[in-house]
């Protein structure tokens, strides 16, 4: 059979940014009989076995409760159950000084839906037919972005700054406010801090600066936080989670152990809740009641936060401080390399200047020494200018064990010696 799509129809059924790439990876993996890959290219988390059990123990709990058949038997309110509400509430006021009411959460199947609800609710065709912006004020970001608006013309990204310490071979991202514009025109806008694919983290003064300037034309601040604290906690550099009236604070518990169960949580203004649940409720309903009981617990006992803290952080901090070493140690000292700076996340982010060939080209390359990682140019949803930096990077996912992050390494690192020195050479 072969239905006739309409517009958005024939967008939505396209695979965006890397799960394109996952397509080839997959492709990959089974046509590769009896060859050893180390595959470092997904985000898929690790199963680390004291956040099993967490999760494990909660369940227990839930079973052995009575209240087991009201959350799995029975539909719920929209807005999320409200335990799990109450636990939130509780454990920021408490955390951050704050003065949240029940109002101000919304629980959704996931953060990747609460940014489809913002992206369509505040970004697109207004009804009088202008067009409202979704910024992404600090390019590279999160590749999902691209594939959360009905109407792509509507995204657009802006080219950072870069700050460069090339004796270490590190840089860093940071905006540039001489170039990034919010208005009257501007829906949202959205930025991971933590950010996937980088690792970077904004300052609290950047933040709060996007914010301010956000905030003269009531436009809604979006910060995807699903590597912030308290939960997961995957932040290897000091930072302070920023709330205000116009900040949607958006987690989620998929890099707490929780992936399978789809929990996002938006924390904000009454007003943009409301106008969130009412997207949620004509879209889904609500989120996996099931999800949200254990995690109640888990958050009222305090386990999670400490967990993330004791067990997920140091885990990934030390996997970025083995494959860090190693490509100080195998990459050759004379060539442009730069690391970004490891400041949270789940990955390592690696540019290559003057590349003489493509993010893609390497990727291929890669492959044939049974490396895998992301080519970096998946990773620019919304920019729209060129930038040769775009085909010069790589994400590196810091999933692998200690062994296969050094081995890989030092496998990239030989492909690339090899790949400048065939240019050199004229090859």
């Amino acid at each position: 059979m072969n239905p006739a799509l309409t517009k958005i129809g024939a967008q939505m059924s396209n695979l965006t940014g890397v799960r394109a790439i996952m397509k080839d990876i997959i492709e990959t993996l089974q046509a590769g009989a009896g060859q050893q890959f180390i595959n470092l290219s997904a985000g898929n988390p690790l199963i680390l076995p004291e956040v099993e059990e967490l999760w494990r123990d909660c369940t227990s709990q839930l079973l052995n409760s009575q209240e087991y058949g009201e959350v799995v038997c029975r539909y719920g309110s929209s807005q999320g159950y409200a335990p799990l509400i109450e636990a939130i509430a509780n454990d920021f006021n408490q955390r951050y000084g704050l003065n949240l009411t029940q109002r101000n959460i919304l629980i959704t199947p996931g953060s990747q839906s609460l940014y489809f609800y913002a992206a369509n609710a505040f970004g697109g065709y207004t009804n009088s037919g202008n067009l409202k912006q979704i910024v992404l004020p600090l390019s590279p970001d999160y590749t999902g972005y691209g594939g959360v608006c009905l109407f792509p013309e509507a995204l657009i990204a802006y080219k950072p700054t870069l700050d460069i310490d090339a004796a270490a071979h590190k840089f860093k991202y940071r905006p540039d406010f001489s170039k990034l514009s919010i208005t009257e025109n501007t829906g949202c806008v959205i930025f991971s801090r933590p950010c996937n694919p980088t690792g970077n983290v904004l300052t609290d003064e950047e933040v709060k600066k996007i914010a301010a300037m956000a905030a003269q034309f009531d436009v809604p601040v979006l910060i995807d936080s699903a590597y912030g604290p308290p939960f997961p906690a995957l932040n290897f550099t000091q930072m302070t989670p920023i709330f205000g009236n116009n900040i949607l604070h958006c987690m989620s518990l998929s890099k707490a152990g929780l992936p399978g169960e789809r929990i996002g949580i938006a924390i904000g203004d009454e007003q943009l809740i409301e106008v969130l649940e009412c997207f949620q409720t004509n879209a889904c309903l609500h989120a996996s009641r099931y999800g949200q009981a254990i995690a109640a617990r888990a958050i009222n006992s305090g386990a999670l936060a400490q967990i993330s803290l004791d067990v997920i952080r140091s885990f990934y901090q030390n996997k970025f401080t083995v494959l860090e070493s190693t490509l100080d140690a195998a990459m050759p000292k004379d060539l442009p390399w730069f690391l970004h700076r490891g400041e949270g996340a789940i990955f390592a982010w690696l540019w290559l200047q003057d590349l003489p060939i493509s993010d893609w080209e390497l990727y291929q390359d890669l492959k044939q020494v049974g490396v895998i990682v992301v080519p970096g140019s998946t990773f620019f949803p919304g920019l729209q200018e060129e930038w040769e930096h775009k085909q010069q990077c790589l994400r590196i996912s810091l999933t692998g064990s200690d062994e296969e992050i050094v081995t890989g390494m030092q496998g990239l690192a030989r492909v690339v010696e090899g790949v400048y020195q065939r240019e050199v050479v004229g090859v």
